[in-house]
């Protein structure tokens, strides 16, 4: 009768939700964050709040931190999901949480869920009630906020990496789960189970869930999961080394013009959850710093797969981005522009702001016409070859060259 109702209770409420920690202490994985003297452990020891963004990939605790978070504060938490709602629903909150603050003395924290998914000039409704205390933000995103979030933003919270759960943490919580279930699996069972999780807890939960709702024996055998499991979805780490290889790869894919490693790497950050708009950006980038000169059609075209990435979602976006990242590969290669870019700036920074020559200096009062300025200079247009031979870099940088030409090739 007991195993019965363990099993009813099950369909209507999932084991992962079952399953969350209501303490610190029993948060698996995160022991950085959560351990003695470290950072949330010791806001939760202060009286004080402050807002902060849990940055990390999926299915390792971030909601569960947040919710722990708000409850030892007593404060009202207030779950919001940037993927589905937006600024109107912000500023409902708002007034919300005033009146909460207002009547009944209680704080509030909003919760907003793939934080990232709000544009930077959706962003800027979160500041004024920062600012003034309205509410506590706590954020979750699995992409860099250095990229995702806008500065006045970043200036007004923490940011707390949230690590891909190790094997040892999956183990942790499969036995728990296990526990709950009234049920056990082999270890070539187990083995598979964690490394399909790949860091992510919900999804091993998720998987041995089903699989104990389906299995009448008391041991749920391996040919269970591995039905359904029919197909591995790759995941990486956002901060891992494994997303930055993949990206690096994709990158010199195109570097060296094999546009069938291009296309497989970028299918790899595709199946494995990447946002598109960080591929596209990327794109651009390297249609300028790789392709330039080359190709003077590879920049706006790169910019054109990112509108896309913008505007169109899974899986249809995948079209424009191979078409275009085909094209880079391709195209030849030039990366003169952004040599020269880095030897300015390296100069720049070297040798300070130098004294703009006379002639290019603009004389918009008679003053400064009386001084000097935009004397000798020559009109191009008037006299191309005359304009040739004025010297128009500072004279402490007489013949330096900073952009050196040469023969468009494959690139390196």
């Amino acid at each position: 009768m007991t195993d019965l109702f363990s099993t009813k209770r099950q369909q209507f409420f999932p084991l992962a939700e079952d399953l969350r920690p209501k303490l610190l202490t029993e948060v698996e994985g995160q022991e950085h964050l959560t351990g003695s003297g470290a950072p949330l452990q010791e806001l939760l020891q202060h009286e004080g709040m402050i807002s902060f963004i849990l940055w990390g990939p999926p299915g390792t605790g971030k909601t569960t931190l947040a919710r722990i978070f708000a409850a030892k504060k007593q404060a009202h938490f207030e779950p919001f999901s940037a993927a589905e709602q937006g600024v109107k629903d912000i500023r409902k909150i708002a007034s919300e949480s005033e009146d909460r603050l207002s009547f009944h003395g209680q704080k509030t924290i909003l919760f907003l869920d793939e934080i990232h998914r709000l544009s930077k000039g959706q962003q800027d409704v979160l500041l004024p009630f920062l600012e003034k205390g309205t509410f506590y933000l706590i954020g979750a995103t699995t992409e860099n906020p250095s990229f995702s979030l806008n500065s006045a933003l970043l200036s007004r919270v923490r940011i707390f990496l949230v690590r891909a759960l190790s094997q040892e943490a999956l183990t942790e919580i499969l036995q728990k789960a296990l526990q709950k279930l009234k049920k056990t699996v082999a270890e070539e069972a187990q083995n598979f189970l964690i490394s399909f999780a790949n860091g992510d807890a919900r999804i091993l939960l998720n998987l041995l869930e089903v699989a104990a709702l389906q299995s009448k024996e008391p041991e749920i055998p391996l040919s269970a999961f591995e039905t359904l499991a029919q197909q591995k979805t790759l995941r990486f780490d956002r901060d891992g080394d494994e997303h930055y290889q993949t990206i690096s790869a994709f990158i010199k894919s195109m570097r060296v013009s094999d546009p069938d490693a291009t296309v497989y790497y970028l299918a790899r950050l595709l199946e494995g959850g990447e946002d598109p708009r960080f591929i596209a950006r990327r794109m651009v980038i390297f249609a300028s710093e790789d392709i330039g000169l080359a190709d003077h059609e590879a920049l706006p075209l790169a910019v054109s797969a990112y509108q896309a990435a913008e505007k169109i979602g899974p899986p249809e976006v995948r079209i424009p981005l191979a078409h275009v990242a085909i094209y880079l590969a391709q195209a030849p290669k030039n990366n003169t522009s952004y040599l020269a870019i880095e030897a300015a700036l390296a100069e720049v920074k070297a040798s300070g702001n130098l004294p703009i020559p006379l002639h290019f200096r603009n004389a918009s009062t008679k003053l400064l016409k009386e001084l000097g300025f935009g004397k000798g200079y020559v009109y191009p247009h008037n006299d191309p070859e005359g304009a040739k031979k004025i010297m128009n870099l500072p004279k402490e940088l007489k013949g330096k060259k900073f952009f050196q030409p040469k023969e468009t090739g494959t690139g390196e």
